[in-house]
């Protein structure tokens, strides 16, 4: 019987990968892969030879309309990322969808999740969480994305660039104040690293040292008296507006 199957693979260190993960890219007709050359050295490792299809976030739509004709066809499908879970700010979540929707069996082989290692690393609280995954890239957007989780209780979780990394660090500490956070990189590598401190601490280790790969950066939520301190100044009556209404002026350009 065809089947969508999500197949987790390793972070950085190709030893995670599961002996169910790896039966199941032998079994299966055809591996979709965000990145087709990646996913490549990955199978060529394992001695592990199917057929390629790309899959990521530019083609989706068209690329998620062959994959459902392939499973229509009774063929099976493994969709793998570049690393990490399938549909975890990576694409995934779409194809899912049209699997559901046409009646086609989907199942997933659980595996590793940078936001998952990051979080229990970071020696914050783990017990309610929210993962935000990627901000926007715009400063603007960035800082009303941040925003939103102000007077969130729950740890915070994001993913960030080595580009923007900085900026993110900057404003989040702008946004939450100078909370307990960590941030974590090359997670399962050689040279993994996680630095625990405050926002501005971290900003202050990140200044020494020119950023490489992704990095997860975990915040503590906010406190009891931060959530009741933030929710007063919100709900601070505005002054009362005036009767009167000033016409509005018009700009006019001369010459």
């Amino acid at each position: 019987m065809s089947t969508l199957y999500l197949v987790a693979t390793p972070i950085g260190n190709l030893g995670d990968m599961t002996l169910r993960a790896l039966e199941v890219l032998r079994s299966v007709d055809v591996i979709a892969a965000e990145d087709t050359r990646k996913t490549a050295i990955l199978l060529r490792h394992y001695d592990i030879h199917k057929p390629l299809l790309a899959f990521y976030e530019h083609n989706e739509e068209r690329a998620g309309r062959q994959i459902e004709a392939l499973l229509k066809q009774g063929k099976s499908v493994a969709l793998v990322t570049n690393a990490g879970t399938p549909g975890i700010s990576d694409p995934g979540y779409t194809l899912v969808q049209r699997a559901i929707q046409a009646g086609i069996p989907v199942t997933m082989i659980p595996g590793p999740a940078a936001f998952v290692m990051a979080l229990v690393l970071s020696g914050l609280p783990v017990h309610s969480f929210t993962f935000r995954g990627f901000p926007p890239r715009k400063a603007g957007r960035r800082r009303r994305f941040l925003e939103a989780d102000r007077l969130s209780p729950y740890t915070l979780i994001y993913y960030e660039s080595p580009y923007r990394l900085t900026d993110l660090l900057r404003d989040a500490l702008e946004v939450f104040g100078d909370r307990p956070a960590a941030l974590a990189n090359e997670l399962t590598k050689l040279f993994e690293k996680v630095y625990r401190g405050t926002l501005s601490s971290l900003l202050e280790m990140i200044a020494q040292e020119k950023p490489r790969g992704e990095y997860v950066l975990v915040v503590a939520g906010a406190s009891r008296e931060q959530a009741a301190a933030n929710q007063e100044e919100d709900v601070t009556p505005a002054e009362p507006l005036s009767e009167e209404v000033d016409e509005p002026e018009i700009e006019t350009e001369e010459g």
